[in-house]
């Protein structure tokens, strides 16, 4: 999680440093997870994660606090903190990355879905893992909304789920993530 620290920090730097650069932050953005399997499905959401948008660049960092996933069953979600994603050792997901397209989503009108794509690393449990996912965007007067739903696979994170509740956990995972950046 250092290197998210750095990379955030890195970001806020730059944009000092630009006087023109405007950056939107939210700490409100709902991010789901999303596991169906024949035996049961997993449900977890938290509120808690944060983002920074920078308007001249297109750049984009999330954190999200693994301990604020909510779950329907708390034992689910005693075992997601202290058996998978092991929340002490590694507290936050992460997302550094670059909106695609940006200079055409700027140029378009207010109200207008614009479909394009996040590039960049994201970082769950400790592994770095670059990442292309599919994203939409609409500017209002009060806000840029960002939307998501995308496919993730634990073990691509080093996720270990262990044989004996391997058929309860889907190997994919579909993620959902809705962010409003407030206008200043």
């Amino acid at each position: 999680m250092k290197k998210f620290f750095v990379a955030a920090s890195a970001l806020l730097l730059l944009t000092a440093s630009q006087p023109d650069a405007q950056k939107l932050i939210t700490r409100d953005a709902y991010v789901k997870f999303f596991s169906s399997t024949p035996i049961e499905n997993i449900e977890a959401v938290t509120n808690q994660a944060s983002s920074i948008l920078e308007m001249s660049s297109g750049n984009v960092a999330f954190r999200i606090p693994m301990k604020s996933f909510q779950f329907e069953k708390a034992l689910m979600q005693e075992h997601f903190n202290e058996n998978y994603v092991e929340s002490d050792k590694f507290p936050n997901g992460a997302l550094k990355g670059t909106i695609d397209k940006w200079e055409d989503f700027v140029k378009t009108p207010a109200n207008t879905d614009f479909e394009t794509t996040v590039s960049g690393t994201m970082t769950i449990h400790g592994v770095d893992k670059t990442i292309k996912e599919p994203i939409k965007l609409r500017k209002t007067d009060k806000a840029i909304v960002l939307e998501s739903v995308f496919k993730l696979r634990p073990e691509d994170y080093g996720v270990k789920i262990p044989g004996t509740v391997r058929k309860n956990i889907a190997e994919t995972m579909e993620v959902t993530v809705k962010c409003n950046y407030p206008i200043k």
